[in-house]
């Protein structure tokens, strides 16, 4: 039957139009979609149509009123087509390209790698350059990354003729299917390396301990990555390096905690102290970094300012002595005061809150039942702020 005909296509039909119409007919009748042995000799049909119209050679033969197969080694209605054609007949590849994916290149870029370091809060927040000791593959200097031994150089491989694919052909139903597999020879490069580089083995690339000083900017949290471009793992075939990420792993700090930007403590005061206020210098986060940088800049202590009649638990703010923002700003400190009831009195000191206490009128307290202020996530965050 004439292939144009099958198709559905006009004689001066161009390749996108042949195409077109073959991924059309082969969705509809390929075997595994219509299982109609009707619909299976159609496709066989379809399928020894395409590849007379998709190859210029046959077309022309045919047209001419020659046999478009002579000589191409393969008999038959449906025969010699390839597998390649029918896949992308479904996935919208190329079909009749005949050529696969040809040979893989052996230079390509090296994988990502990822090292943990561990800083202190002050350290974070403020930022730090280290030094890092990192493992990784990098180009051999001995062949400069093509594997092969000075004064010799990859050949072509002489199994799949450099094109990386070899074809295998079996019988089916369908007819002779030619498939495209990476050829073993070579591994799918197209070339092959006669006498490999003594130093790398052939691959390329050797392993080694390197030393990189990165710089952690301030802001940084627990789990920051920091991505140190090209310092990854060397390409094959002397390809570029992928990057390095540093993922920060911030440590435990005896007095503050971190939520976002925001630090907090807690601080106790006698009793006395928060009845009749006072003043009291505190240690700053940037109090860590003072043995390691003499900056004028840089804030040791605060003033807390307890106001007379404070009670146990209240929260004071101590705007901009958080942490930095990557992105500027600086977050705040919030002090948590707690009172400490005094214990362990002696008989003078007793009598002394006997006094008081019969001054003020509070010998008998009856005490009164209130609602808590606090919901389960505030309650559950004081606990763990051990409050």
């Amino acid at each position: 039957m004439d292939p144009y005909e099958l198709l559905g296509v006009d004689r001066d039909a161009d390749d996108a139009t042949i195409k077109k119409a073959y991924r059309k007919l082969a969705r509809e009748y390929h075997p595994d979609v219509n299982p109609d042995p009707v619909a299976q000799e159609r496709f066989k049909e379809v399928s020894h149509a395409y590849e007379i119209l998709s190859d210029p050679q046959k077309r022309a033969a045919y047209d001419r009123g020659g046999d478009p197969f002579a000589g191409a080694g393969f008999g038959g209605a449906g025969a010699g087509f390839s597998f390649t054609d029918i896949m992308d007949a479904f996935f919208g590849g190329q079909p009749g390209a005949g050529t696969g994916r040809g040979p893989r290149p052996r230079v390509r870029r090296g994988q990502d790698a990822l090292i943990r370091l561990d800083v202190d809060l002050a350290e974070a927040a403020f930022g730090v350059a280290r030094e890092l000791k990192v493992d990784t593959a990098v180009t051999c200097e001995t062949c400069h990354g093509d594997g092969a031994a000075p004064g010799t150089r990859p050949v072509t491989c002489e199994t799949c003729g450099g094109a990386g694919e070899v074809a295998h052909v079996q019988r089916s139903f369908l007819g002779e299917i030619r498939t495209l597999r990476p050829c073993a020879a070579c591994r799918g490069f197209g070339q092959t390396i006669p006498d490999p580089c003594r130093e790398c083995s052939g691959d390329g690339r050797v392993r080694t301990r390197r030393t990189l000083t990165v710089k952690i900017p301030a802001g940084v949290d627990d789990g920051t990555r920091v991505q140190l471009a090209g310092q990854g793992e060397a390409g094959p075939g002397g390809g570029p390096a992928g990057d390095l990420y540093v993922e920060i792993q911030v440590a435990r700090h005896p007095f503050f905690t971190r939520q976002g930007n925001d630090l907090h403590c807690s601080v106790n005061v006698p009793m006395t102290a928060a009845a009749l206020g006072t003043v009291m210098t505190l240690p700053t986060l940037e109090a860590d970094l003072a043995s390691e940088t003499s900056s004028p800049d840089l804030v040791t202590s605060f003033e807390l300012e307890v106001r007379p009649g404070t009670q146990s638990g209240t929260d004071q703010v101590i705007r901009a002595f958080g942490v930095p923002g990557l992105r500027g700003g600086r977050g705040d400190l919030i002090v948590t005061v707690l009172v400490d009831t005094p214990t362990g009195l002696d008989a003078a000191q007793e009598e002394l809150l006997h006094q008081l206490a019969t001054l003020r009128g509070e010998e008998h307290p009856t005490g009164q039942l209130r609602a808590s202020s606090k919901g389960v996530f505030g309650r559950l965050r004081d606990a763990f702020n051990g409050h």
